[in-house]
């Protein structure tokens, strides 16, 4: 029987950390503890409050059948309020909100919403996946905007050719920023919003991140616009929720609207009981303070490591992830694989897998590795020890 796969399927590329999670496998059959700092998947627990809450909810909502495909009331409205004490603004909770399972899913579908066969989508590289993988799926094509130190992390928005913004309907940009480590400044936000009035293009603002930060509370783009502006956002690295898979859209009600539609052909709602928890870790903000003290301690021990052994490395302002330029004469790939000798064995993702080559065949991330910051801190204390005697 031959089994052809769809133009969609056969479209997408594999998932990047797979060849990396191989190698990982690989040293632990042969006994090595490898310190994994590949994939941002937080290794600390989920607060109490919201495991108490995941259980007394289980029970209440013992027999509640099917969830709703946008929410439960209580979940829209916990991310209203918490909308609106976090970044002053107000939502409606009927309208202008939408559950999701996670921010993965919502990202990846929601190009099915706007996207038509030919039409470009502005994603950043390096980048999240899902942005260009949802839109190939999409049967779009992405335009890689490249985000690079001369420019501090932001898109250079006034260099992409007209005739591509001419086929432009979606940008998707992600502050702060994974795998940088980036925030936005505030004139970034007015500037985007201004840009993608003239180009018709919708804003999709990634801002699964907000909450971990360092020195200064990120802004939303919603604090500078709503009209064509749909952000996405997780419990996943705020509350340490990964597989909860919960989170929400939030913006423009004709945008979130689109977005309710798909949700209803492709997939079902977050389990009720699942949204009661995360509704219990919106209204709480002690454990996120601690948490973010936790990754601080973290960041610092790697960077000083990482600059021993020849790196170029800023602390990074926000997110879990710190985001090195290698030593001189290697690329981010030899050096990943380098750390993953068995007398080291530190895991890390190569730049090159995140995000895709630009037009002209270079990739912005060529030359870096993406450390997350999600081991014990005992474990961060060990690899940074490990990578001091690399030469």
């Amino acid at each position: 029987m031959d089994i052809r796969p769809s133009r969609a399927i056969a479209s997408l590329p594999g998932y990047p950390f797979a060849e990396m999670d191989e190698a990982v496998r690989d040293l632990r059959r042969r006994g090595v503890r490898v310190l994994d700092f590949g994939v941002g998947d937080p290794t600390d627990p989920t607060p109490s409050r919201v495991r108490e809450e995941l259980k007394a909810a289980s029970d209440r909502f013992a027999a509640s059948g099917y969830p709703a495909y946008e929410g439960a009331e209580f979940f829209r409205e916990a991310v209203a309020a918490w909308f609106e004490r976090r970044f002053g603004v107000a939502l409606d909770p009927a309208t202008e909100v939408c559950a999701t399972i996670g921010a993965k899913e919502a990202v990846f579908h929601f190009p099915l919403t706007l996207i038509d066969p030919g039409d470009v989508v502005l994603c950043p590289s390096p980048g999240y996946p899902p942005y260009n993988r949802g839109t190939l799926f999409a049967g779009g094509r992405p335009y890689y905007v490249p985000l690079t130190p001369d420019n501090g992390f932001l898109p250079r928005l006034d260099v992409i050719p007209e005739d591509v913004l001419r086929r432009a309907r979606l940008v998707w940009v992600n502050y702060p920023n994974s795998p940088t480590g980036r925030v936005a400044p505030d004139d970034f936000w007015p500037d985007l919003l201004r840009f993608a009035e003239r180009w018709n293009l919708v804003v999709a603002s990634d801002e699964a991140y907000s909450e971990v930060w360092f020195d200064r509370p990120p802004r939303s783009a919603l604090e500078f616009g709503r009209e064509g502006v749909l952000v996405f956002q997780s419990l996943s690295k705020r509350s340490a929720m990964t597989g909860y898979r919960v989170g929400f859209v939030a913006g423009d009600a004709r945008l979130v609207a689109l977005f309710r539609k798909l949700k209803t052909n492709v997939d079902s709602g977050t389990p009720t009981f699942v949204q009661a928890a995360a509704a219990a870790a919106l209204s709480d903000e002690d454990h996120v303070a601690v948490m973010r003290e936790a990754y601080r301690r973290k960041r610092d021990l790697l960077v000083a490591a990482l600059r021993a052994i020849g790196c170029r490395v800023d602390p990074p302002e926000a997110t879990l992830y710190v985001w090195p330029r290698v030593p001189e004469g290697m690329t981010g790939v030899e050096f990943a694989r380098r750390l993953l000798a068995p007398e080291v064995a530190v895991a890390c993702t190569p730049g090159a897998a995140l995000g895709e080559p630009l037009a002209d065949g270079t990739h912005p991330g060529e030359h870096h590795v993406r450390f997350a910051l999600v081991p014990a801190i005992e474990d961060v204390e060990e690899a940074a020890r490990r990578m001091r005697t690399v030469s």
